[in-house]
């Protein structure tokens, strides 16, 4: 099965390679089939290192660093490399170290990378709606602008993610964001709820944070099951587990 890809404009240069990773092309089976990056899932753990292994050679290989996801707002920076038993729990990662692909790992939630080619400083955040509420996105920011990018030269792309049209919340949840998003909340198809336009949420984020170029893909994870994982649709099922889409960036070796 050809291994879906999808990229993004903004972040085309010749120092970067990075890939927004669907479900298709990788060697794990079931309701993990089949490109499943996910060391946190049930999978079989070879299957899903060679899953990772394969998506690496797309990007031209190098070494792919994951987090331990806590739906957070935490940013680290890479200062080394680390094993995957010993990924750091956090929801971004930002990185001026050429060979070092900074990946995160979706199954609904939001994948962003960022870029600022010139500075040579890449990033990758995991936005889900607490992390994109508590302010995810904010972080990387502020951690790349250490490494010595410019906020005004950041470049950032929303990869696949749950749509509006897939993504209906109650008004608990509504109300956590408050009335300055109230243009992500629409009304649901059932009384007091909403469906929720997480993408657009996140694109907020950014473009207040002074980031001049974000570029939205508009792949709903949920709604295209054949291409992405979706942790809302294995719910739905009452499936027992689901696998994870991944999304890297990395800075090549001049």
């Amino acid at each position: 099965m050809t291994m879906l890809v999808l990229g993004a404009a903004n972040l085309s240069h010749p120092r970067l390679a990075h890939g927004f990773f669907g479900r298709r092309g990788g060697a794990s089976d079931d309701i993990y089939a089949s490109l499943n990056c996910g060391p946190g899932s049930g999978d079989d753990r070879a299957k899903v290192i060679e899953n990772r292994r394969r998506a690496m050679t797309v990007l031209g290989g190098g070494r792919l660093l994951t987090l331990y996801q806590i739906h957070s707002a935490t940013a680290v920076t890479v200062a080394k490399p680390w094993e995957i038993a010993n990924s750091p729990q956090a929801d971004a990662a930002v990185t001026d170290m050429p060979g070092i692909a900074v990946g995160v790992l979706t199954a609904d939630c939001a994948p962003v990378l960022l870029a600022d080619a010139e500075a040579g400083v890449v990033g990758a955040a995991h936005a889900g709606w607490k992390g994109a509420l508590d302010g995810v996105t904010d972080s990387a920011v502020e951690a790349m602008e250490k490494l010595g990018a410019a906020r005004g030269r950041i470049v950032a792309a929303i990869g696949p993610c749950i749509g509006q049209a897939s993504y209906e919340v109650d008004a608990e949840f509504r109300a956590a964001f408050g009335a300055g998003a109230a243009d992500h909340f629409i009304p649901g198809d059932r009384k007091g709820f909403f469906r929720f336009d997480l993408e657009g949420y996140v694109a907020m984020r950014l473009d207040r944070a002074g980031v001049k170029s974000v570029e939205r893909l508009g792949a709903d994870t949920y709604a295209r099951e054949e291409d992405f994982f979706s942790f809302r649709r294995a719910t739905h099922r009452g499936e027992t587990d689901y696998g994870r889409e991944l999304s890297a960036i990395v800075l090549k070796n001049r």
